[in-house]
């Protein structure tokens, strides 16, 4: 499912017009992606939640010289789905 797909679904389901739903759909997607670049974590109880973890800085090899090089630091967005989710995907 895509997302003009998933805008179309809130649409009917919550009976609303499809630009109304879409705008819906991407103030929650902007309001995540602001949290979590801001360093909070972001919680759905029973979907999951969305948190920053940092990866320290190692060492690596250039696949076509062979040739270790230095990754740096980094930050990155994680989600662990919640237990509602896993058991909707385990029936």
């Amino acid at each position: 499912m895509r997302k003009p797909e998933l805008a179309a679904a809130i649409a009917e389901r919550a009976d609303l017009s499809k630009d109304k739903a879409s705008q819906v759909l991407n103030v929650i997607l902007d309001e995540i992606t602001g949290s979590v670049a801001k360093g909070q974590d972001v919680s759905l109880i029973g979907f999951g939640s969305f948190t920053v973890r940092e990866r320290a800085a190692r060492t690596g090899k250039n696949p076509q010289t062979g040739e270790s090089l230095t990754i740096p630091a980094s930050k990155t967005v994680a989600f662990k789905a919640g237990k509602a989710l896993k058991d909707a995907v385990a029936k």
